[in-house]
């Protein structure tokens, strides 16, 4: 097995790890005590959470957090003789590590995942806790919006796709665009959408519930609008960036790496790619004219190709007109016609556009080998 597919079982196993920890739904609330509370109250609760991250998150009567109180805490506290019932806020630590509500940097992630700490909360402007993130499941946080195109027919994987949409096609009993939703939100990506055309009813449907902690917006397209077309259909995008894919993907992409790259290049729009290799089995001239200059013995020649993932300025949507066929080469070309920045990231691990009998079986024996 090639590394970049040991990549993606390492990817489909966290999944599943995240699936049979509960993530879809966590209930952080389990995690709160009133800074008043006993060290019994504090010991019972910190029980209650065996098998969890062990952390409780002290809040004042107005509801702002003071503090954060380990069973290490705890246990500091009564070695140094303090063995009567005090309250919470005497043992709990008050320097702690918080997000911004509205503010969280990748960077911060990223110094987060370093340090091995699970649990985080967010806090709003007042100090109460908005949100808890825990990053035993949840890899990063990333301020994106998300859309994946899943109007397509899927013609080449008939008969599969006569009575089912590609997208729902099962690779290891799971749909593919869940695969896709599941690593987005595992990147906190929650404003995400699907637009829809081919079987629209059955999307609609599959999307009823959510998938990966996330409610999935459907959108349909009255027609067929190309490769990203269907993209102006959306709204309710509320980052400046926006992350649009295929639908149909099995990859092993870093989308952390992906943004900070578009953040690095300051692009308008930024393009994963995958390299694409040719290699000539003869002798080619190295020639002026007619005339011949030397031989190239066999050469190898390395390219990038499109990988169907993008993420563009939400400002520049409007460069996509409505109602009209549009692709994802087009909005390219007009960024680029108009001088604006258009980069391209190379996926380090596993793509495969699941378009044909030949990767879908590939994608199906990955899945299966992960056991």
């Amino acid at each position: 097995m090639s590394y970049p597919d040991v990549l993606l079982l390492r990817n489909l196993l966290l999944i599943s790890q995240a699936n049979f920890l509960g993530t879809e739904m966590y209930d952080w609330d389990r995690h709160i005590i009133s800074e008043e509370a006993s060290l019994l109250d504090a010991l019972v609760q910190l029980n209650r959470l065996s098998g969890l991250t062990m952390v409780l998150f002290a809040v004042d009567a107005d509801g702002r957090m003071t503090g954060t109180l380990t069973d290490g805490d705890i246990r500091r506290f009564l070695i140094g003789g303090r063995l009567e019932n005090i309250p919470v806020r005497e043992m709990m630590h008050r320097d702690f590590l918080r997000f911004e509500a509205g503010n969280i940097r990748v960077e911060q992630v990223r110094d987060i995942r370093a340090r091995k700490i699970m649990l985080v909360p967010s806090l709003d402007s007042e100090g109460r806790i908005c949100e808890v993130y825990d990053f035993s499941t949840c890899h990063s946080i990333l301020p994106l919006d998300a859309v994946l195109m899943a109007g397509g027919r899927g013609e080449r994987l008939r008969p599969m796709t006569l009575t089912t949409p590609k997208p729902l096609l099962k690779i290891g009993g799971k749909c593919i665009i869940d695969y896709n939703i599941e690593e987005l939100a595992r990147n906190g990506i929650e404003n995400i959408a699907v637009t829809v055309n081919y079987l629209a009813d059955q999307m609609e449907a599959h999307f009823a519930q959510p998938v990966g902690g996330v409610n999935v917006r459907c959108v349909r397209e009255p027609k067929k609008l190309g490769t990203i077309g269907s993209l102006r259909l959306v709204d309710g995008l509320a980052h400046n960036d926006v992350l649009v894919m295929n639908s149909d993907l099995f990859t092993t992409i870093s989308y952390e790496e992906m943004y900070l790259h578009h953040l690095e290049e300051q692009a308008d729009l930024t393009v994963a790619a995958v390299p694409y290799m040719v290699s000539v089995p003869f002798a080619i001239f190295r020639h002026e004219g007619t005339r011949v200059l030397g031989l190239e013995e066999k050469p190898t020649y390395n390219y990038y190709a499109n990988a169907g993932i993008y993420i563009v300025r939400r400002e520049l949507l409007d460069r996509i007109p409505e109602d009209t066929v549009f692709d994802a080469t087009d909005l390219m070309e007009t960024l680029i016609a108009e001088g604006r920045k258009v980069s391209y990231f190379s996926i380090d691990g596993t793509w495969i556009d699941v378009g044909s009998p030949d990767d879908f079986r590939h994608a199906q024996d990955l899945v299966k080998n992960k056991i």
